[in-house]
């Protein structure tokens, strides 16, 4: 009979070479890990801890006027898990700190969406998604549409299509984690 040799490999072994090549080619991690066994701890400015804290927080709330709010459902959804970065959907204002607004604003909505950004606690930022929150988007000249929710709050990220894509929102959403970064500051 002829018996096929498998190669034995220890686990505990491999895992550590492995490690070490992360840790040899990764120059913060061997910082960070330096400093560590040096002194026992790392040391940070209060601004960039706060700063990394509320942008792996984000929690949204959802305005979804119309059909850009199945996109930002889909980009919620496992797919794509909103949640691997920090984001995640609250039911109340006041435990939000996000609104995404997703769809056409009229003006008979407008006062409630100000009324529902006033409600949220500080600091408070908002994307505008889709043509229809940027712009008006096909109902530019409507008689009831607002010409774009920057009329109405302060936007942060335009995020552009009609209706734009999951990956759109995502990357949007990046782009607010790297605002909040760069501002760096514990007032706005």
């Amino acid at each position: 009979m002829n018996k096929m040799s498998t190669p034995t490999v220890n686990s505990a072994q491999s895992a550590s070479d492995a490690s070490a090549k992360i840790r040899g080619d990764d120059p913060f991690f061997a910082g960070v890990s330096d400093e560590l066994a040096d002194k026992g701890f790392v040391v940070a400015k209060l601004d960039d801890a706060i700063s990394w804290a509320r942008t792996g927080s984000l929690m949204f709330m959802s305005f979804g006027l119309a059909c850009c709010a199945v996109e930002m459902m889909h980009a919620a959804n496992p797919r794509y898990d909103m949640e691997r970065f920090g984001m995640a959907p609250r039911g109340t204002p006041r435990q939000s700190d996000l609104m995404i607004v997703a769809g056409t604003l009229t003006n008979k909505m407008a006062p409630a969406m100000r009324k529902v950004y006033d409600q949220m606690a500080e600091p408070r930022y908002v994307i505008s998604m889709g043509s229809c929150a940027n712009g008006g988007g096909y109902y530019h000249y409507s008689y009831s549409v607002v010409r774009g929710c920057d009329r109405i709050v302060p936007v942060d990220v335009y995020v552009p299509g009609c209706p734009p894509t999951a990956e759109a929102l995502m990357y949007g959403l990046l782009q607010l984690q790297k605002k909040i970064r760069r501002e760096g500051t514990i007032d706005r």
